[in-house]
């Protein structure tokens, strides 16, 4: 009787420690209120729709009242004995890969750099330009591409011609793609990661840094054993952050890929990605049942990239898992 008073008693304790609680927090649970709305209404309750992967789907009928494909798995058995799926997957994966190695060091690098800036005006300026690009449409980035390399009246093809050389029609060769989607994409946003990078810098006790000059540390010395050291749990949030989108077109920015080669057909071998597959198949050909697999598919093995690479962190570094 004794043993289970002391549990009531301890449940009770909980209980009203946990009340406690959110009663103390109540202002910040308020305050988060409107983002959790917003995620769920633009990101959960969408998520019903993933039955349209399974489904014959038509507009009359609605997601729910459509027949059921058969087999069930038809719309991804179409999608991935087509030899658009190798090619769209390994664009997919090269692009985030390489976009994330690229960013991560440019922008490490940058922000280290301003952060030697003691001057506040010189700092501000830099900071503004380098993130400039950031705010701009890929529409507009599509224009200025475009008069850098358009055939006729290219600043690029002039360059070229008026040394004597032959120009090139940058938009029927596949090849050059592979360099020109990854340049533009690391001079939109390679200042947004930057300014991240700058900001985890500024919280850094500049205690660390006079104790390392009173040791005769040099800037390399102080940025080897302080600055990196110290951007470990921001680097690899962001790092978790892009394996997450590693099956997306660039971190939320696949009309990038589908803007700049102008949708061109000649170049879909090397710049077509999941995401402008899946928005090519809902608008010339109206299949909702493969466009969905196929997000579903991405989905699917985004959730397992991260989880399996916050199970490796956790394993090596449990204080800077993401959960």
């Amino acid at each position: 009787m004794k043993v289970i008073t002391n549990t009531n008693t301890s449940r009770q304790y909980k209980s009203n420690r946990t009340m406690r609680s959110v009663r103390r927090q109540l202002p910040f649970y308020f305050m988060m209120a409107p983002g959790l709305i917003f995620i769920t209404i633009l990101f959960y309750i969408p998520m019903g729709g993933v039955l349209i992967a399974f489904k014959d789907y038509n507009a009359r009928d609605g997601i729910f009242g459509s027949p059921w494909m058969d087999p069930l798995f038809k719309n991804f058995e179409f999608f991935f004995k087509s030899d658009v799926a190798r090619t769209v997957t390994f664009n997919t994966l090269f692009y985030n890969l390489l976009e994330a190695v690229a960013v991560t060091i440019c922008a490490l690098t940058i922000a280290i750099l301003l952060n030697e800036v003691k001057n506040k005006f010189l700092s501000a300026t830099y900071k503004g330009s380098i993130l400039l690009p950031t705010f701009l449409s890929w529409i507009v980035i599509q224009y200025i591409l475009f008069s850098l390399l358009s055939v006729d009246r290219g600043i690029v093809n002039s360059a070229i011609t008026g040394n004597g050389g032959e120009a090139i029609n940058w938009y029927s060769e596949p090849s050059y793609w592979r360099i020109i989607l990854p340049i533009a994409y690391l001079w939109k946003n390679v200042g947004y990661f930057s300014v991240l990078y700058v900001a985890a810098i500024a919280g850094i006790n500049p205690d660390y840094y006079e104790a390392a000059e009173l040791d005769g540390a040099s800037k390399w010395q102080k940025i080897r054993h302080i600055t990196l050291p110290l951007l470990k749990p921001t680097i690899i949030v962001l790092s978790l952050l892009w394996v997450g989108k590693l099956f997306n077109g660039g971190l939320g920015d696949w009309n990038g890929f589908y803007t700049l080669p102008n949708d061109a057909g000649a170049l879909y071998q090397t710049t077509d990605v999941i995401d402008t597959l899946v928005f090519r198949s809902l608008k010339k050909i109206n299949d909702y049942g493969m466009a969905s697999a196929i997000g579903l598919y991405q989905a699917v093995v985004g959730l397992f990239l991260v989880l399996i690479s916050n199970y490796i962190i956790k394993k090596k570094d449990p204080d800077n898992a993401l959960f």
